[in-house]
């Protein structure tokens, strides 16, 4: 011990990183790691049934990750060539390296993986923010999207239901981490029913196997150091969508998609009000409705069956036009 260290005192002073869980991995599924500049994406992806399939991407919400489709893609490996990305900061995609969590920043991320991976056009796919993101996406760069479908987006709302009143606080500086504060010693069990009971029309389809998986991957993303500041940068990246105007605005992007669209609006979503699915109808020029009126916010997780149909026709019909 050299003369200017303290008896008992650290070798190091580096700060420490909390050990976190492997993320789960489906029987079926794999997992990769796409370095792009600036960021680095992880994509789950199933083999198709055959070569020769369609490519789809799937891209999901505030708070998720691309496990959100693992009950829809083995549904729809007959019919496209499927993979999901984990968006920067959530799953098991690290933060990217300028900090931004825009929309537009979520967009780029999922425009440069399309472009490094050479697989557009294809079918793309979102859920709430992964929504908005999809329909960015195919208002600026419609080479890239075959088709685009839509479960509960986030598309902007004059009126917002008050259930979804909470998630948009997170916007607000300091609000994320008063909550977090607030809620640290809560166990993931907890945290897991409340996430179900927002996000689901009937909690109880969730099984008993899928509770264990979504409260192991609580306990996994609440190591993560990074994110609290993912989830509120990101919901602060929705409202200031929701506040732009003129071309940037989300419905005038809407209304510039060229691809044949599919809209999914569940009748009991506390997030997304189901009073939206006839304005978003108007708005995307060839789209397609399908509500299910006891859908919450995630029908690919509480319906995968008919969700699956609904995409299979718009990818039918999308190939015969």
């Amino acid at each position: 011990m050299s003369s200017t260290e303290l008896p008992g005192a650290p070798l190091s002073l580096a700060p420490v990183v909390p050990e976190v869980a492997a993320v789960r991995v489906a029987e079926g599924e794999e997992l990769r790691t796409v370095a792009l500049p600036g960021l680095s994406l992880t994509v789950r992806s199933r083999p198709p049934a055959r070569t020769g399939l369609p490519p789809a991407l799937y891209v999901h919400g505030l708070g998720g990750s691309s496990q959100n489709w693992s009950s829809l893609m083995p549904l729809l490996a007959d019919a496209v060539d499927g993979e999901a990305v984990d968006l920067p900061g959530f799953g098991d995609s690290p933060p990217p390296d300028d900090g931004n969590y825009s929309l537009t920043g979520h967009a780029r991320a999922v425009i440069r993986y399309l472009d490094a991976a050479g697989r557009g056009p294809v079918h793309l796919i979102g859920n709430s923010l992964g929504g908005a993101v999809a329909t960015r996406v195919a208002a600026v760069r419609p080479d890239l999207v075959r088709t685009l479908g839509l479960i509960s987006p986030a598309l902007p709302e004059l009126r917002v239901q008050r259930t979804a009143v909470p998630t948009g606080m997170l916007a607000l500086p300091g609000i994320s981490g008063l909550f977090a504060r607030a809620s640290r010693d809560w166990p993931a069990e907890r945290r897991t029913r409340g996430v179900i009971a927002l996000c689901y029309g009937d909690p109880g389809r969730v099984s008993d196997e899928a509770f264990g998986h979504a409260v192991a991957e609580m306990e996994r993303r609440m190591r993560l150091p990074y994110f609290w500041d993912a989830l509120a940068r990101s919901a602060r990246g929705i409202v200031d969508a929701y506040t732009l105007g003129g071309q940037h605005g989300l419905w005038r992007q809407a209304e510039r998609v060229l691809a044949p669209t599919l809209l999914v609006y569940g009748g009991r979503d506390r997030l997304v009000s189901y009073r939206m699915a006839r304005r978003a109808s108007a708005a995307f020029r060839d789209s397609r409705l399908v509500t299910l009126p006891d859908a919450g916010h995630v029908a690919m997780m509480e319906y995968p069956e008919t969700v699956a149909q609904a995409i299979r026709e718009l990818i039918d019909d999308g190939g015969r036009s």
